[in-house]
């Protein structure tokens, strides 16, 4: 789960980082309220999507006024901000933070991720903060430091020198990073975050060290545990297909294509969208109804794709072991039968109860195309949908 910046922020600050004072709005009234409290003569007026490079898409502005506060705060509420992390469609802006300017003197990045090879959290920093950290990494690599902590020890003071001193900083800087990247790992810890990042780090001008950003993503699978947490879900920033797929525990991302997937198990489901894109096609989703599927799930998962407009074919690829195919036929039929289908349907299956779930999708009147193996369902559900749009075209 995503939450915005200035909710990650209240969070850093009760583990003991600092940041800028700031006030979250919802409209420019509330923006320039803000700035008067906040007092100052410089303010910050960011917007609040869960994305980066909002800076590039306009979404950050300084302001040296109140009036720049109200116009700035106007003209970013309500627009679409489109940021290499958003995609082409971007995001509509909600909600903005109003925060105190601050007089940078260096930045920094840290971060901190779950290193799924060494099974550890990954401390990384950089001497080179900022919005193109991204081109930093690719082009001088040599500039980011890693550190794979180890869960048993933590982050001790000597490691955390080690890193502030890597990237740059010296004197009592070193002392106030030191602090900074510990109360980070406990924060990251804690809250059973699988990503947290500061970008920028900076440096004041009165040398001290300061989260001017930050960014917090959490397992799904522990939000039972924090309660607090889960209650900053902001449902305005997802898709509303996965919102409607997690009601009924299915694991769905919307993609660009137009080749609906449905597949049970997340490996099987890479696999197939694999397939699809190397017999030339594009998949409208990547959707995992799980081992242990019943009828109404794989109908609600069926249905659910059926509600892409862009969709043109749909290829259902199962293995069956613990899940049974003639449940998945079961529930395809019934999901086809309630929306009634309009777009070609590719079937694969294999395992158990595979001859039963054919029989049952035979026995349907439904037209269904019976693909042998893999690489023959993805090459007719290509085919299929190119044929559709061809029609829809003419």
């Amino acid at each position: 789960m995503k939450i915005h910046e200035y909710q990650a922020k209240k969070i850093l600050r009760e583990f003991g980082i600092i940041t800028p004072r700031g006030i979250a709005c919802f409209s420019a009234e509330e923006a320039v309220e803000a700035a008067r409290n906040l007092e100052g003569s410089v303010w910050m007026v960011k917007a609040q999507i869960h994305a980066g490079g909002r800076g590039k898409g306009g979404g950050v502005k300084v302001a040296r006024s109140l009036d720049e506060v109200k116009q700035f705060a106007g003209k970013i509420l309500g627009m679409t901000l489109v940021t290499h992390q958003t995609g082409s469609q971007g995001q509509v802006v909600r909600r903005l933070l109003v925060e105190q300017g601050a007089e940078i003197r260096k930045e920094f990045y840290v971060g901190i991720v779950v290193d799924r090879s060494s099974r550890r959290a990954c401390l990384i920093a950089s001497s080179e903060g900022g919005m193109d950290i991204e081109e930093v990494a690719a082009r001088t690599p040599e500039k980011i430091q890693k550190l794979f902590i180890d869960p048993l020890i933590g982050l001790t003071g000597h490691a955390a020198d080690s890193i502030a001193s890597g990237i740059g900083l010296t004197g009592s800087a070193v002392a106030e990073a030191r602090t900074l990247l510990q109360c980070l790992y406990q924060a990251f810890d804690s809250t059973d975050a699988s990503l947290v990042e500061i970008n920028p780090l900076i440096l004041s001008a009165g040398n001290h060290i300061v989260a001017l950003d930050a960014k917090m993503n959490f397992d799904d699978n522990a939000l039972f545990r924090h309660p607090e947490i889960a209650a900053l879900r902001d449902l305005d920033e997802e898709d509303p297909a996965e919102i409607e797929a997690s009601r009924y525990d299915l694991s769905c991302i919307s993609l660009d294509g137009n080749i609906g997937c449905l597949v049970n198990g997340a490996g099987l489901a890479m696999a197939t969208m694999d397939i699809i894109k190397l017999y030339g096609g594009n998949p409208a989703n990547f959707l995992d109804v799980g081992g242990g599927a019943t009828a109404e799930k794989v109908a609600e998962a069926f249905k659910l794709m059926l509600r892409n407009p862009k969709l043109q074919a749909i290829l259902i690829n199962i293995f069956g072991g613990i899940m049974r195919c003639d449940v998945i036929a079961e529930g395809v039929v019934a999901a086809a039968r309630e929306v009634k289908l309009s777009v070609p349907l590719v079937v694969r299956l294999e395992g158990t109860h595979a001859d039963l779930g054919k029989k049952i999708l035979a026995d349907s009147t439904l037209p269904v195309i019976l693909a042998g193996n893999m690489a023959d369902a993805a090459e007719k559900a290509v085919r299929a949908a190119e044929s559709a749009s061809a029609t829809a075209g003419a």
